[in-house]
C-alpha cells in the first residue's frame, strides 16, 4: 500500500525535518520520500488542515477490561480509542480476569489480531494472581512477550521478593514495576490528606505514604541492582527522591499521570467521583514539582491513567466510588494547555526504550510510525469527545488546545 501525506509539518527536534512542512511518501510501511510538493501515485492521501506529525506516541499505563470485564472496555475498542487519541504503543496493565500471569494470557493478548496502528504490549503481573505471595514466572512470561512485570495498583508489600526479583531479573534485563503505596498508612483514605480533606470530611492519604515506599524502593534497588520503574508519582518528595536516585546512578524510571499535572486537591470540592483517583489528587505545591520534574528528565513520561469502570462503581457517594478515570481522548488536547508543543511531544513520545521498545525515527528508509495532530484550535473536553465504552472522565468540562487527526504504523492508520 502507498500513502502519501501532504503539507504536513513534522515535530521531530532529533530529527533533519523538525518543523518542515513537507509531504511524505509512505511504500509498504516505509517511508520512501520526504520532500516539497513530492509526485507520487498513491493508494491514499491524508491531507487534514494544519497537519503535524511527530513519531508516535506511546503510554505506558493502560487498561480495557478485555479479558473478564468486557462491560468496561473491549480489547478491539480500546485499541481504536488509542489510534484515534494518537497512540502507537501501549502497555496494556493486567487489570483483567483471570489476570495476566501465565504465558498463556500474554500470547493471547499479543495475538488478538485487531489490524490498528497501535501495538499492544502486555504488563504481566508481578505475583500469581497479583495476590503478592509467590512471583511469577518472569523469564518465561518476557519471552512470550510482556515488557515488564507489577501487580497493578498493588504495592509490593514484600521486600524480600522485590529484592530478589530486581536480582533475577538482571539476567534477562527485566523490568519490575513497584505501585508507590504504603497501604498501612492512609490505605483506608479516598483523598490527599490535608485541609481539603479535613473541610470535606474525607479520609485522608498521605504523601507519605506514597514516598516512604518510594524511599524503601529505591534503597533495594541500590542494594539488589536491576531496573525499577515507579508508576504515576504525585507527590514533591517523590521527585527529590527519584532525581536523587538517578544522579547516583540507579536504573531508576518513572511517570505521572496526566490529572496530577492539570488538577489538584480543590477540584474535589464538587465531590465528582470522577475524580477520585489514584493516586489521588494533591497541593499545588506537589503539582509544580512534577511539572518540574517532567522538565528536567527526572519523570520519564506522562500517562493517561486509563481506567475504564463501570458506570454503577462510579455513580456512589464519593467515598465508596472506585477509584480512576480514563484519559487517552483527552491526553493530546489537555497537555497541550499545560505545554509548550514540543515538550508536549517529548513526554508523549519518550519512554518506550525503558520498556524494551524500539524508538521510531522520521527518515527515509524506516518504518513509519507517526501521531497525526493540529496544535490550533481552543475547546472543551466534552462526553461527545469520548471514544471509550466507560465514561468515567476527570477531564470532562477542561480546556484543550489542538486536536488529535488519528495515527499510522506501518501500512496501518486510522483517522477520527
Amino acid at each position: 500500500m502507498k500513502i502519501l501525506l501532504k503539507n504536513v509539518t513534522i515535530i521531530d527536534p532529533k530529527g533533519a525535518f523538525h518543523l518542515q512542512q513537507v509531504d511524505v511518501f509512505i511504500d509498504n510501511g516505509i517511508i520512501a520520500e520526504i520532500g516539497e510538493s513530492l509526485t507520487v501515485d498513491p493508494d491514499h492521501t491524508i491531507a487534514k488542515e494544519n497537519l503535524h506529525l511527530s513519531v508516535g506516541w506511546f503510554d505506558s499505563s493502560v487498561c480495557f477490561g478485555e479479558p473478564g470485564f468486557e462491560e468496561r472496555e473491549t480489547l478491539e475498542n480500546g485499541l481504536q480509542t488509542a489510534a484515534k487519541s494518537g497512540f502507537t504503543a501501549i502497555a496494556l496493565a493486567p487489570e483483567t480476569y483471570p489476570t495476566v500471569d501465565n504465558q498463556a494470557a500474554v500470547v493471547q493478548l499479543k495475538n488478538h489480531g485487531i489490524k490498528v496502528p497501535t501495538s499492544l504490549h502486555p504488563i504481566a503481573a508481578f505475583t500469581k494472581g497479583q495476590e503478592g505471595k509467590s512471583m511469577s514466572e518472569l523469564y518465561d512470561l518476557q519471552q512470550k512477550g510482556a515488557v515488564a512485570f507489577g501487580d497493578y495498583l498493588r504495592p509490593i508489600e514484600n521486600p524480600e521478593l522485590l529484592k530478589i526479583a530486581l536480582l533475577y531479573a538482571q539476567r534477562f534485563d527485566g523490568l519490575i514495576l513497584s505501585t508507590p503505596f504504603e497501604k498501612r498508612i492512609g490505605g483506608h483514605g479516598v483523598a490527599h490528606e490535608g485541609t481539603i480533606s479535613t473541610q470535606l470530611g474525607l479520609a485522608g492519604i498521605p504523601a507519605l505514604s506514597e514516598s516512604l515506599q518510594v524511599q524503601r524502593d529505591l534503597h533495594l534497588l541500590r542494594y539488589a541492582g536491576g531496573k525499577l520503574h515507579i508508576p504515576c508519582i504525585s507527590s514533591a518528595e517523590s521527585v527529590d527522591l527519584i532525581r536523587a536516585a538517578k544522579k547516583e546512578g540507579l536504573r531508576a524510571s518513572c511517570s505521572v499521570a496526566l490529572a496530577n499535572l492539570c488538577y489538584t486537591e480543590e477540584a474535589l470540592f464538587g465531590f465528582d467521583t470522577n475524580k477520585k483517583l489514584f493516586p489521588p489528587l494533591r497541593t499545588q505545591k506537589d503539582q509544580e514539582a512534577l511539572k518540574e520534574g517532567l522538565l528536567d528528565g527526572t519523570i520519564d513520561m506522562v500517562t493517561a491513567h486509563h481506567q475504564p469502570l463501570n458506570i454503577e462503581l462510579k455513580h456512589l457517594e464519593f467515598e465508596h466510588a472506585a477509584f480512576g478515570s480514563i484519559g487517552l481522548e483527552a491526553m493530546f488536547g489537555v497537555l497541550n494547555t499545560l505545554f509548550p508543543l514540543e515538550k508536549v511531544v517529548q513526554f508523549l513520545s519518550r519512554g518506550r526504550s525503558i520498556f524494551g521498545l524500539k524508538s521510531p525515527k522520521i527518515n527515509v528508509g524506516e518504518r513509519a510510525c507517526f501521531s497525526l495532530f493540529t496544535p490550533d484550535g481552543s475547546a472543551t473536553f466534552e462526553l461527545t469527545d469520548i471514544l471509550s465504552s466507560s465514561k468515567n472522565c476527570a477531564f470532562l468540562g477542561h480546556a484543550t488546545q489542538g486536536k488529535v487527526y488519528g495515527s499510522l504504523s506501518g501500512e496501518e492508520f486510522i483517522l477520527k
